[in-house]
């Protein structure tokens, strides 16, 4: 395990390790794991399941300023460095660990490009926190041209942001494979998250009334109609006033178009995000 804190030495450590051995170059495959840091089991499993596909795994340990659009929620972001490091070489010597500055990746210019993802990026987050997805595709554009990956995994739990990636990939013509894995739990279902660390045992435990929704939907997504399960999220909200349901979408894996009816030949997806006091959560879970 080797870490780097400057693109041009990560940099050149790729380029030979791509190039030490020029018949094996197609051996020499480089998987990617973008993450904030404040590692946790789901985090991991992206980069266990990188390892096992590829000879090398740069892991990237940046909280990105540019796709906050509160400054004290990027204020509060946890950071465990020391800790995410000790983590990591547990795993595997076969990593490469990238802890850039923001100088390194913005240089003088912390802002964001702008970029087309059509109606992907107007649902949801995008409602709800303007520019995050501009900052999402900004920094890992860079990354993506600083390690050159042939694969890189995003956890299915923020899953509208696996959709802009994807699209990032086809609109900047990107040569890498984007690959979403399944979303990790707690054991009382909450879906794992870095912003988990800041929930106090009671907001840990409220915080199961996200991943009991989503499940009561699943199950009866076929029986009722969008419109009752929408007023049913409601009234459990209601119910848990502890949490607060910031939104809930029903809508179209692919599209992201939320759903006002049913179409037998469309695969839909149950969204939510709720705060569990000021620290913001987000879940989904497939429906049918």
């Amino acid at each position: 395990m080797v870490t780097f804190t400057e693109k041009e030495s990560l940099k050149r450590a790729l380029s030979t390790y791509k190039n030490a051995d020029a018949s094996a170059k197609n051996n020499h495959r480089v998987g990617f794991v973008p993450t904030m840091g404040a590692l946790h089991e789901g985090h991991l499993s992206l980069v266990k399941k990188a390892l096992t596909e590829n000879d090398l795994v740069v892991v990237s340990i940046f909280v990105n300023p540019t796709q906050f659009d509160n400054q004290n929620d990027l204020n509060k972001y946890p950071r465990t460095l020391e800790k995410d490091l000790s983590i990591l070489e547990e795993v595997s010597e076969d990593i490469f660990i990238y802890t850039p500055s923001v100088s390194d990746i913005y240089g003088d210019n912390i802002t964001s490009s702008k970029y087309a993802f059509g109606s992907l990026e107007n649902e949801m987050e995008g409602k709800h926190r303007q520019g995050h997805f501009d900052g999402v595709g900004t920094v890992l554009s860079r990354l993506f041209d600083i390690i050159k990956p042939n694969r890189a995994y995003f956890g299915q739990k923020d899953y509208q942001q696996l959709q802009i990636v994807k699209k990032l990939v086809a609109l900047e013509n990107i040569p890498v494979d984007v690959i979403g894995c399944p979303i990790v739990r707690e054991e009382n279902g909450v879906a794992m998250s870095s912003r988990n660390k800041r929930l106090n045992d009671k907001q840990f435990e409220d915080a199961t009334i996200i991943y009991k929704v989503l499940s009561e939907i699943r199950e009866k997504f076929s029986s009722h109609s969008i419109e009752e399960l929408n007023h049913l999220v409601a009234e459990r909200f209601l119910q848990n006033p502890s949490v607060e349901l910031e939104y809930f979408e029903i809508a179209d894996e692919n599209t992201l178009k939320t759903a006002t009816t049913k179409d037998s030949s469309i695969s839909y997806r149950a969204f939510i995000a709720a705060f569990v006091g000021d620290i913001r959560l987000i879940d989904n879970m497939p429906l049918n």
